[in-house]
């Protein structure tokens, strides 16, 4: 290395406090600056370590490894900053060491603090920086300290001997001059040598103002706050070796000593070797041989349950075939030395399967290999549906095999405990991951740290299209109305400038959905553990793709909620058959059942796994799947490629016969592709079918094919002619001629780039045929599952009990006798609504209630249960819930259910004192004051309540079911305009379906999406609900603008417009083209308000005068019909009584007078 300044102390975005450094930046500007080295020294972390190492390396720079740690130094309150570099290998597992348990022990307020006792026994293999200002020294300095700076100076010197360096920076930040003036000195009086550094946080200078910003969105600040602490300064940027020399020319030896540091840190990390555990096998056996043994009796085991199940002898060729394959994946496995890999999965399988945790059938390439079918890993017969295990591992391209196993959410972290225990803890951690600061959150942050108005940037936040993994630069480029924003805005412009600087900047850390390593030795051995803010939670400081990088096997521990709802789904299936009989067992379900595609057919997949999305809905209704590999192609269909391509209208047209099935394509196919293809009618769907051709037309080995496909999917020109050069003479060389080859390489490269993984389709295919089996035939159960699974996601447990209602099943409201905490099926077969999806009661109420009912029986009424539920441990404001609810409403007054639950909520204080009173007896040890008279008792209270009770307004009813359950369940807003629309001649939306023409409904808006057109205007899609039905309607932009005030979740609208069907998708098309409320269709046309009064002793007059006294302004005339004996009259009132006929009064009315006593006459 030619002897230059080299940057020790450098912070990148890993930092996650500070810092806009990135990793490819910092080292291409360091190799511009024909630097020879580069150090990293985040903040107490070496969460870039790997990809740092790997780029320098790369780029023939010497990475420096290091950290700022936090050290709490003896005599000292505060944690003080200290530079750890690594000179070796030895170093490296100290520093590893030190930041692991920091982490781990998190005894100072959720920081990583490193005792000082820890580093005289993990200090071997570091050089030591100061700290500069921050560090101890700094910090005794500052106070006027020296002499005790000189005590923390002699005490560092003799515990790292020449490897500690007094650290100087020329940054311009308050107190350095004092600091490096008394520093030289103490370094000449100790003979201590002296470092430059320039503290490093951004590359440019005039990166300082984003890098202020991001230190305020990390520490929730405004950036002209003046209480906010300034740490930082516009010269911490990543200067020139020139310029360092230049600011440091009265000290030269402060910036030799970089170059001579930069010479000590010599750290080689060994990549891309794979370090598997140790799995325990029994009897002496080696871990290949105990594979093989384990692989055949599985296989035997397999084969005596198909056996078993077609109840006749399988072909002794069949045998054969899988015997083969078993054999051949054998040797490839034991080959590349993953025999303890597969051993070690099936381990955490079998013993998850042993208690009761559902599994899934497989996930992405590994459902290929038949040993992980017989060593229950996946669920799926490679030879019977095609599967390739060269997908998944490749004997000509070494890579580490990759099983993602999904497990039931519930039971996910049982399965990670279980493996913690099996392998140490001490070995087993979780992974990693790391967020950034997206296109719409960057502006967001930005705007509130500037000081904006969360206006200002919820709006140009919302003008950024909402796609995933979009760029400011890319939607700045789609969206017209958000250039014109920008440039026409100075506040936008300022908070857009700022926000591209900061974009995609790592701002946080978390922890991976599902990675887990297991290292051979303990964890720190490879990786560095980091612990989040409450400390519960370690994981590795790599990420996914470093710990791969150092050698650890990676685990994908994934939970997946479908498995919990056909878990839950089993049990309420299984609890219901007498004795448990004969227990359901969905292994054992026929996969070509002809009930379960006519219903899928149907088009009625809500809540069936990959198939409830209304796209997805919309193809099955095209394609009407009817075979189980129609399915396994749904799976791959649905998404943007193939949709986009027109290779879904190709599959659809020759599966229904409309297009000639070819192998692949009429003026280019071969019957030798048809086994290949004939599972898709000839089209080249999956990335298998790829490998199948160039097997059969090319000559590939799979082992080479995969290669191919991996090649294609790349689009690498270079490559490509190789492979093409290659498939070509293979096909020739297998008697195909040239042209036929070339043209069926170009459909191959052409479906290859939208060529789906078959393994994994076929494997989440069995999970939707699965559920849409529980759904065909055991629908209650299911339904009732799947919304236990989403109780606290409101807008999905109203879209379930929809899809409940349209088929048929009938929905109880919550019962304190027969509801439990989730979900359940009564004996009649209806859905009991779950005691946990109501709001306010926590899950140890709802055992409590529960807990009481089995021990005593069933509750009489709201006093045997105040009674007999500690209500110290249930509050008043519980009961409340319940009540509004509906849980009490079985053992309420039988009369309506509106006077029921008035009537409820009257009794409640004098059930509560009853309760009271019962307890505080129980506690003073009398005998029940009560005895056997509670009964009698509470039938005492009951008289004083007031029989006059007023029952509740209906629309008072749904209003409290939906503030305690989020959604309507016993009636709908609609039913009290129920005469109203009917004299109205609205449509019924259910009607307006099979009807084209002009139409004019009502309507409770449940859903509004609001898009842009080309032109960057708004228009809408509104979901009406009229209680009987759902439709979609269209506001295009005019429309949408003049309405948008009325359209409001829950409102209440007439609409009027278009039906018709639209040329391209042959779906009803519903244009509105006007909006408006109940309220403003009365003003138009209601003529008079008719009031039905009975004679009575009531003063109906004054009572009449002064419910319309408020509202006599309006156009609406009044009609008494006058009832009394078996005689009646009309009294129409004069034009002085004429009323605005507002809500509020026809309510009131309504109340006074019964609800079917308000009649209306419109024009």
């Amino acid at each position: 290395m030619e002897k230059c300044f080299v940057h020790l102390r450098v912070h990148s975005e890993y930092s996650l406090v500070d810092s806009l450094v990135r990793l490819s930046a910092l080292v291409s500007n360091v190799a511009k600056m024909s630097m020879p080295a580069v150090g990293l020294t985040d903040l107490n972390n070496l969460f870039g370590l790997i990809k740092f190492y790997k780029s320098a390396r790369k780029n023939g720079i010497k990475p420096i490894a290091g950290a700022d740690v936090l050290v709490k130094y003896p005599e000292q309150e505060m944690p003080q900053q200290l530079v750890l570099l690594v000179q070796n290998q030895i170093g490296y597992k100290n520093l590893t060491q030190l930041i692991s348990k920091a982490y781990l022990s998190k005894e100072n307020n959720g920081a990583a603090v490193i005792e000082y006792s820890w580093l005289v026994q993990f200090n071997i293999g570091l050089i030591a920086l100061s700290g500069g200002l921050k560090g101890e020294i700094g910090n005794l300095i500052t106070s006027n300290k020296t002499d005790q700076a000189n005590k923390s100076l002699i005490r560092m010197k003799a515990l790292f001997g020449n490897r500690f360096y007094l650290e100087i920076q020329r940054t311009g930040r308050f107190g350095e001059e004092k600091y490096n003036d008394e520093v030289v000195q103490l370094a000449l009086e100790n003979d201590c040598p002296i470092v430059a550094t320039n503290d490093v946080r951004f590359i440019e200078k005039n990166e300082y103002e984003a890098h202020e910003a991001r230190v305020c969105i990390h520490d929730s600040r405004l950036l002209e706050d003046p209480r906010r602490e300034r740490l930082y300064s516009d010269q911490q940027f990543l200067r020139s070796a020139d310029e360092m020399e230049t600011l440091f020319s009265d000290l030269p030896e402060a910036i030799d000593n970089t170059f001579e540091i930069a010479k000590r840190c010599n750290l080689s990390l060994t990549l891309g070797e794979n370090y598997l555990p140790e799995y325990p096998i029994p009897g002496g056996l080696t871990a290949n041989d105990y594979l093989k043994q384990q692989s055949y009796l599985g296989l035997e085991n397999k084969f005596k349950l198909m056996l078993k199940g077609h109840q006749d002898t399988i072909d002794q060729s069949d045998y054969a075939l899988y015997r083969d394959r078993l054999n051949y994946e054998l040797e490839i496995i034991i080959e590349m030395d993953f025999s303890g890999y597969f051993l070690i999965v099936m381990d955490f399988i079998i013993w998850a399967k042993g208690e009761n945790i559902p599994v899934g059938p497989g996930r992405g390439s590994g459902a290929g290999s038949l040993i992980a079918y017989v060593l229950g890993i996946t669920d799926l017969d490679p030879i019977k549906h095609d599967l390739l295990f060269e997908r998944f591992m490749n004997p000509e391209r070494v890579s580490m095999p990759d099983f993602d196993i999904d497990f039931c959410m519930e039971g996910r972290d049982r399965v990670i405990s279980y493996v913690s225990d099996r392998y140490g803890r001490e070995s087993v951690s979780q992974i990693v991951t790391f967020g950034t600061l997206s296109a719409r959150a960057v502006v967001r942050d930005v705007a509130r740290v500037l000081g904006k108005s969360y206006g200002l940037g919820d709006k140009l936040s919302k003008l950024i299209p909402f796609e995933v993994g979009i760029t400011l630069e890319a939607a700045r480029l789609k969206e017209q109305e958000l250039e014109d924003f920008i440039k026409n805005d100075d506040d936008a412009a300022e908070i857009w400038d700022m926000a591209i600087q900061l974009e995609g900047i790592t701002r946080n850390c978390g922890k991976h959905a599902g990675g887990v390593v297991i290292s051979p030795s303990k964890i720190t051995d490879y990786t560095p553990i980091y612990c989040d803010e409450s400390g519960s939670a370690s994981m590795t400081q790599f990420d996914k793709n470093d710990v791969e990088d150092v050698g650890l096997v990676k685990f994908d521990f994934l939970g997946l909620r479908t498995l919990t709802i056909i878990d839950w789904a089993l049990e309420l299936i299984n609890r219901r058959e007498p004795n448990n009989s004969k227990k359901l067992n969905l292994d054992e379900i026929p996969i070509n059942d002809k009930e379960t595609f006519d219903f899928m057919q149907s088009g009625r997949t809500t809540a069936v796994f990959q198939l409830e999305s209304r796209g997805m809905k919309e193809l099955i209704k095209k394609l009407g799947p009817d075979r189980f590999d129609d399915i396994v192609a749904l799976v791959a269909l649905f998404r943007p490629g193939p949709l986009q391509s027109g290779m879904v209208d190709d599959f659809i047209s020759r599966k229904k016969g409309e297009a000639e099935i070819s192998y692949p394509h009429p003026k280019y196919q071969h019957q030798c592709l048809e086994p290949a293809l004939s599972s898709t009618y000839g089209v080249i769907l999956y990335q298998e079918q790829v490998m199948q051709i160039a097997q059969e037309m090319g000559g590939y080995t799979l082992g080479g094919a995969d290669i191919l496909r991996r090649a294609m999917g790349k689009k690498n020109a270079k490559e490509m002619a190789e492979q093409r050069e290659v498939f070509i003479k293979g096909a020739q060389e297998k008697g195909f001629n040239q042209d036929l080859a070339s043209n069926i390489f170009d459909l191959m490269e052409k479906f290859a780039g939208y060529g789906f993984n078959k393994s994994h389709s076929a494997a989440y295919a069995l999970l939707a045929y699965q559920t849409a089996w529980l759904k065909t035939h055991h629908a209650p159960e299911f339904m009732a599952a799947t919304m236990s699974s989403d109780m606290d996601k409101t807008d999905k447990v109203v879209t379930y009990i929809e899809d409940c209602r349209d088929i048929g099943i009938e929905l109880k409201p919550p019962s304190i006798n027969d509801g439990e905490f989730r979900f359940s099926v009564n004996e009649q077969g209806a859905i009991v609504y779950g005691l946990g999806a109501i709001k306010g009661l926590g899950e140890g109420v709802i055992e409590l209630i529960i807990t009481t009912r089995v021990k005593d029986g069933k509750f009489k009424d709201i006093y045997d249960f105040c009674a007999r539920v500690d209500t110290n441990k249930l509050s008043k404001r519980a009961i409340e819930a319940l009540i509004k609810a509906g849980a009490f409403d079985e053992i309420g007054p039988s009369e309506s259910i509106n006077y029921c639950r008035a009537w409820l909520s009257t009794a409640l204080d004098d059930a509560s004192k009853l309760a009271d009173q019962v307890f505080k007896n129980e506690e003073s040890g009398i005998e029940d004051l009560f005895g056997n008279s509670l009964v009698e008792t509470s039938e005492e209270i009951k008289k004083h309540i007031p029989l006059e009770i007023e029952p509740l307004m209906t629309k008072e009813r749904l209003e409290q079911e939906k503030s305690i359950l989020g959604l309507y369940l016993t009636g709908h807003p609609l039913d009290e305009y129920k005469l109203e629309l009917e004299k109205m001649r609205v449509n019924k939306l259910a009607d307006i379906k099979n009807n084209r023409g002009a139409i004019r409904a009502a309507g409770l808006i449940t859903d509004i999406r609001v898009m842009k057109n080309k032109k960057g205007q708004s228009f809408a899609f509104i979901t009406l609900d009229d209680k009987y039905s759902r439709a979609e309607v269209t506001l295009w932009a005019e429309t949408y603008a003049k309405y948008r005030e009325y359209l409001q979740k829950d409102a209440v609208v007439l609409v009027k417009g278009e039906a018709s069907q639209d040329r391209f998708t042959g779906r009803l098309k519903i244009i509105i083209d006007t909006v408006q409320s109940l309220y403003e269709v009365r003003c138009e046309r209601l003529e008079t308000l008719e009031v039905v009064i009975a004679d009575s002793e009531t003063d109906w007059v004054d009572l009449l005068t002064n419910r319309v006294s408020d509202y006599r302004d309006g156009n609406c005339s009044i009609k008494i019909e006058y009832h009394k004996d078996n005689s009646y009259a009309n009294l129409l009132l004069d034009d002085s009584w004429k009323i605005d006929p507002r809500d509020e009064l026809i309510d009131q009315l309504r109340s006074d007078f019964g609800p079917n006593n308000v009649n209306f006459e419109f024009r």
